[in-house]
Parts: C-alpha cells; sequence; structure tokens
C-alpha cells in the first residue's frame, strides 16, 4: 500500500494537473488542468488505465529497486 503512482502533466514549466494512485483520480492546479482533470474523470477507461499502471510500472519494478542485491 505504500507504492504510489503519480503522473504529472506541466506547461510553460508549471504543473497542470496529475493523477495520483492514491486519490484515484486527477487532480487540477490551474484553471485549464481543472477543467481537464474533471474531463478526465469522467471518463472511467481513463481512469482505469492509470490505476493499472500501478501494478503494472510501479508493482512490477518494486523487486528491482527493493530486492536483493
Amino acid at each position: 500500500k505504500d507504492i504510489q503512482y503519480v503522473e504529472s502533466y506541466c506547461y510553460n514549466k508549471l504543473e497542470t494537473n496529475r493523477f495520483d494512485s492514491n486519490v484515484g483520480k486527477f487532480v487540477g492546479y490551474t484553471a485549464a488542468g481543472v477543467r481537464q482533470a474533471e474531463i478526465w474523470n469522467k471518463d472511467t477507461s481513463i481512469i482505469a488505465v492509470m490505476k493499472a499502471q500501478r501494478e503494472t510500472y510501479c508493482l512490477n519494478n518494486v523487486g528491482i529497486w527493493y530486492g536483493n542485491p
């Protein structure tokens, strides 16, 4: 449960929105980012893909980072 997948989207060096696997949805940090996050959060297929990224990317590689040397 302590493994977290975060995908951030930036424009002009400013983070506009982010997906956090602990939150389970997109969060917007600018006006445009909030609008985009609302659109993405309505699409259940995008949310399902992003939640699956935690298992695909993070949990698959945790043995490499924390495994025996």
